[in-house]
């Protein structure tokens, strides 16, 4: 083995054993309107605490809420991340991952890869999207066929009309879609160029206006806090707004380090996503969040977190983009990497028909872990009201190893929850007893 390998196995290895940082406030303490957000931590060697993926042993399964039940809607899949619904209840799954590096060795994202390996996220892409259909409504797919491949990292989808779109790593696609069609074999066309290069955050979701006019498109961060530099983030850690016919954009929101789940909340009509926060300040901060998205809103990164708490690590310091920060609606926890969101108007679970699914893809570097499950959070007059409510958890064992992680949440034609998991290559099923 070469020294350009062994350092960074080193470098993990101490990182893993020796830093005895810990949360000192639970994840409740992080939650909520008004979460707590004690001062930062800087250790010479930031938190690592992963867990191991291992997958499912045969016939386990996540353990659901009181009043309903879990089963495998469809498995064998290749890293599933991202769901889309079309209007005839067929499921389109985007089995991905991301892309490959054309670059040549750097220690940072070396090290990256193997925290991501051991946390499961090691795998090629499959670069497609596959098509789920239950045709006798049983609560499981009998027919899955490829819709899509040879995509460069899909993540996510959108319908209007007959003009279906995917978003790439580094493109917004259209393609042609038929009402039942099983297979889309048309080449698509590209409708704008999106930020990629680095890709430290390479997922690219889109969601659609209710009209049909335009398409929202989030674009994650190319680092941690700015650390790559501020001049390869344009136009990154945002939401895009697209207009479908010209495909001209315009940054619609900014400051967003890496949002991922987007949906429109039904009573107000209000953009809502799902967002990541920075890391290696501790095991407490900074907690991921969801949020509505105002036009031209601005939420801090990389100069501060939460509102205007400011980062001392990013120089140079700009005040004056501190200052027009605006502070999320509520707080997920530290490190949970909430990505997935689905508002619950059509749910059937008992008791959950108004607030937010999220999917918790779970910590690499807190002590003790969190996240690893579906939580539901409950809205009132358009806006959170409440603790989360857990619906989907057991994705760790007793040793603390990953047995699944839960990414994006969708409510089905019938009202019961689909929930992809990247480690256990399925999409769980939660429905009513």
């Amino acid at each position: 083995m070469t020294s350009a390998r062994l350092l960074p196995l080193a470098l993990l290895a101490i990182a893993s054993s020796a830093c005895a940082e810990q949360a000192t406030l639970s994840v409740e303490q992080g939650t909520g309107p008004s979460p707590q957000l004690p001062p930062p931590v800087q250790d010479l060697l930031p938190t690592v605490n992963i867990a191991k993926a291992v997958g499912w042993p045969a016939g386990s399964k996540p353990q659901s809420m009181a009043g309903t039940r879990v089963n495998a809607f469809a498995e064998g899949l290749d890293h599933p991340r991202w769901l889309y619904q079309l209007p005839n209840g067929d499921v389109l799954v985007a089995e991905s991952n991301k892309p490959r590096r054309d670059s040549g060795f750097n220690l940072k994202s070396w090290i990256g890869d193997l925290i991501m390996t051991r946390a499961g996220a090691g795998v090629d892409s499959a670069d497609r999207i596959s098509l789920l259909r239950d045709t006798d409504h049983d609560g499981v797919a009998d027919l899955r066929t490829t819709f899509l491949e040879d995509l460069h990292s899909p993540f996510g989808m959108a319908l209007v009309g007959n003009d279906l779109y995917v978003a790439n790593a580094d493109a917004l696609l259209r393609f042609p879609y038929a009402p039942g069609q099983t297979e889309i074999t048309a080449s698509g066309s590209k409708i704008t160029d999106l930020p990629a290069g680095l890709n430290h955050h390479w997922t690219k979701n889109v969601i659609a206006s209710p009209d049909g006019s335009k398409l929202y498109v989030t674009v994650g961060s190319n680092s941690n806090i700015g650390e790559n530099g501020m001049d390869i983030e344009e136009g990154r850690a945002a939401i895009w707004e697209v207009e479908r016919a010209s495909g001209s954009k315009r940054l619609y929101a900014s400051g967003l380090r890496n949002p991922n789940g987007l949906a429109w909340e039904p009573q107000t009509g209000v953009l809502w996503t799902a967002v990541n926060e920075r890391d290696e300040i501790g095991s407490d901060l900074v907690p991921d969040y969801i949020t509505s998205v105002q036009d031209g809103g601005f939420y801090g990164w990389p100069w501060s977190y939460y509102g205007q708490h400011v980062d001392q690590r990013v120089q140079p310091q700009k005040p004056e983009m501190v200052a027009k920060a605006l502070v999320p609606d509520y707080a997920l926890g530290p490190h949970t990497a909430s990505l997935g969101i689905a508002f619950a108007a059509n749910s059937k679970l008992p008791g959950l028909q108004q607030g937010l699914f999220v999917g918790q893809h779970g910590s690499w570097n807190r002590q003790p872990h969190s996240g690893y499950k579906v939580i539901f959070v409950p809205f009132s007059d358009g806006q959170p009201a409440g603790m989360p409510v857990d619906v989907l958890t057991g994705f760790l064992n007793a040793e603390g190893q990953a047995q699944g992680r839960p990414v994006d949440v969708l409510v089905d034609k019938q009202g019961a929850l689909l929930v992809t998991d990247d480690v256990g290559n399925t999409v769980w099923r939660v429905s009513a007893e």
